[in-house]
C-alpha cells in the first residue's frame, strides 16, 4: 500500500514538473516567436505585442511559483509531513497565486476591451480568459478548504 501511495506521489511530482518545463518552453521560446510574427505581419501595431508578451510573462510568473509549492506540498506529504506548517504556507501561495492569476486575466479582459473595442472580435479570447478565471477560482477555492482543514487539524492535535 505504502508503495502504490509514493508511486501515486512520484508520478504527480513528475506531472508537475513537465508542466513547469511546458510552460517555461512555451514563455521562452513559443510566445517570443507568436509576438514576432504577429509584429511582422502588422508592423503599425507592433507594441501590442510588445504587451502581450509582457502580460503573458506576468502572467506565467504566479503560475510557476504555484507549481513550485504544490511540488512542495507533494514532498511534504511524501516525507509524511502532510498536516505541517509548510504545507499550510504552500496552501496559502497557491491561493495567492491563484488569486494574482484571476486579477491578471480580468485586468487583461478589461484592457483588451479599451483597446479593441470596435475594432476586433473579442468574444473569444474573452470567452477564453472567462473560463480560465472559473478553473483558476476553483483552485484557489480547493487551495483555501485545505488549508483550513490542514489547520484545524494541527490545532487539534495540539488539544488532544
Amino acid at each position: 500500500m505504502m508503495k502504490r501511495q509514493q508511486g501515486a506521489l512520484l508520478f504527480l511530482k513528475g506531472v508537475v514538473i513537465m508542466l513547469g518545463v511546458a510552460a517555461l518552453a512555451v514563455a521562452l521560446f513559443g510566445l517570443p516567436e507568436i509576438a514576432r510574427k504577429d509584429a511582422a505581419a502588422h508592423p503599425d501595431t507592433t507594441y501590442i505585442s510588445y504587451l502581450f508578451l509582457l502580460y503573458a510573462y506576468m502572467l506565467c510568473v504566479p503560475f510557476l511559483i504555484a507549481l513550485y509549492q504544490v511540488y512542495l506540498l507533494f514532498t511534504n506529504i511524501s516525507r509524511n509531513q502532510t498536516f505541517s506548517a509548510s504545507s499550510i504556507k504552500a496552501l496559502v501561495k497557491i491561493k495567492h497565486c491563484a488569486l494574482s492569476i484571476v486579477l491578471l486575466l480580468v485586468a487583461g479582459i478589461v484592457t483588451s476591451l479599451i483597446v479593441f473595442y470596435g475594432k476586433e472580435d473579442m468574444t473569444a479570447i474573452v470567452m477564453l480568459a472567462l473560463i480560465s478565471i472559473l478553473a483558476t477560482s476553483i483552485v484557489a477555492a480547493f487551495a483555501t478548504v485545505l488549508q483550513r482543514l490542514f489547520q484545524q487539524t494541527i490545532d487539534n492535535q495540539f488539544i488532544v
